[in-house]
């Protein structure tokens, strides 16, 4: 079963392609319906890395448990004739929780130009096994304010205050 969601968001690729890589920039996405704290103890890395394997906990209103999860990122480059085209894939496993019945998860975000300097965001989530069906309504649901999240944040990813004072030390 598949949830897909296409926007076109106010920011620059860049900054989508940097947001999908921090952990802070989930964080605000989630918050603050759902918290996301790391379990192992150096934290959450500044930013995601292909081959990292990053366990979390989530949880609802910071206080009720959601279940824990690996987070795999990958990236992966496509060349179109629009321009280029980044996927963010994160084939890490619900651990624990309702989301742990699936046997499936897998979900990718691809980000591309799009006219004006803004970001075609694509964002597909394929989820299987026997409760898939039980639990595609709530998900899509959660797609959905995830949607309106993204656009809302999105202009804010290109002020990344980080990647501003890299720039800076760089110069």
């Amino acid at each position: 079963m598949r949830i897909l969601l296409k926007l076109v968001i106010d920011c620059d690729p860049d900054a989508a392609w940097r947001a999908v890589h921090s952990p802070r920039a989930v964080a605000e996405l989630y918050g603050p319906v759902l918290d996301l704290a790391p379990l192992v103890p150096g934290g959450l890395p500044t930013s995601w890395s292909p081959g990292d394997d990053v366990p979390v906990e989530l949880s609802a209103f910071g206080s009720v448990p959601m279940g824990r999860q690996l987070i795999h990122p990958s990236d992966r480059f496509v060349d179109e004739p629009e321009g280029r085209v980044r996927i963010f894939r994160d084939s890490g496993i619900p651990l624990t929780g309702p989301l742990a019945s699936l046997d499936v998860w897998d979900h990718q975000m691809a980000i591309s130009p799009a006219a004006g300097g803004k970001t075609l965001w694509r964002d597909r989530l394929v989820i299987g096994g026997p409760t898939a069906p039980l639990l595609w309504p709530v998900l899509w649901s959660v797609w959905q304010w995830r949607g309106a999240r993204i656009r809302s944040l999105a202009p804010s990813w290109a002020h990344d205050e980080t990647t501003e004072r890299d720039a800076a030390a760089e110069a």
